[in-house]
């Protein structure tokens, strides 16, 4: 199988990388500008690729496979700590940066690499996150954040219904609050629970409705 990954230098992106390595998969893991956990892994099945999600870019020439099984939307930024995602503090320049990583990226990653989906019947996992939820918020703030990991649980349906009569299917994975760099190390699980869990949801993915939000316990969650 040939597995792309973006964001996969670190965190739950690299988690990803290790567990289809593990299982003797092909995968395109890629990076915005260092390589980080990536430099420490020793296979001929492992391809890096440098890009940014947040900048137009051209998929030819880069690298990828010609036909892609498994392609990951894992890259993301939170946007400003604290209270700079308060109602009083956020700006439209951070609501902005943050929805072109974390919506407007997988978007772009998918117009530029859906030709070697279709052409595998792959499936496309898009990462957004419970905080995009509007039925789950009840502590409001994060609004950078929760805006654009709402909006990519809408863009990932649209690509669901789009993509479905060319025999791609697309899901939208919650990770659950991990342990990594973006939550200060304050998750409630590790990577590795959350990946197993995750990738035990692609793997059935059929088992869902078109274009589900699903976390990685396997529960629906109510958008």
């Amino acid at each position: 199988m040939n597995v792309v990954i973006t964001g996969a230098n670190r965190g739950l992106g690299l988690g990803f990388v290790q567990h289809y390595l593990t299982l003797g998969h092909e995968v395109w893991a890629c990076y915005r500008s260092d390589l980080a956990g990536l430099a420490t892994i020793q296979s001929d099945k492992l391809h890096t690729i440098a890009l940014d999600v947040s900048q137009d870019f051209d998929a030819d020439g880069l690298g990828f496979p010609n036909s892609i099984d498994l392609l990951i939307n894992n890259a993301g930024i939170y946007g400003p700590y604290k209270n700079g995602q308060s109602l009083d503090k956020i700006t439209s320049e951070a609501m902005l940066d943050v929805f072109n990583v974390d919506c407007l990226g997988p978007l772009r990653v998918v117009q530029q690499l859906r030709k070697q989906v279709i052409k595998a019947k792959g499936t496309i996992a898009n990462l957004s996150s419970k905080m995009g939820s509007s039925e789950d918020n009840t502590s409001g703030g994060a609004y950078a954040y929760r805006a654009a990991k709402a909006a990519l649980v809408i863009v990932s349906k649209s690509m669901a219904v789009d993509l479905e009569p060319l025999g791609v299917e697309v899901i939208t994975l919650h990770p659950g609050w991990v342990t990594t760099d973006m939550t200060h190390q304050t998750g409630l699980i590790d990577v590795a629970t959350s990946v197993a869990g995750m990738t035990n949801v692609i793997a059935n993915v059929d088992q869902y409705d078109l274009g589900a939000f699903v976390a990685f316990d396997g529960q629906v969650v109510p958008f």
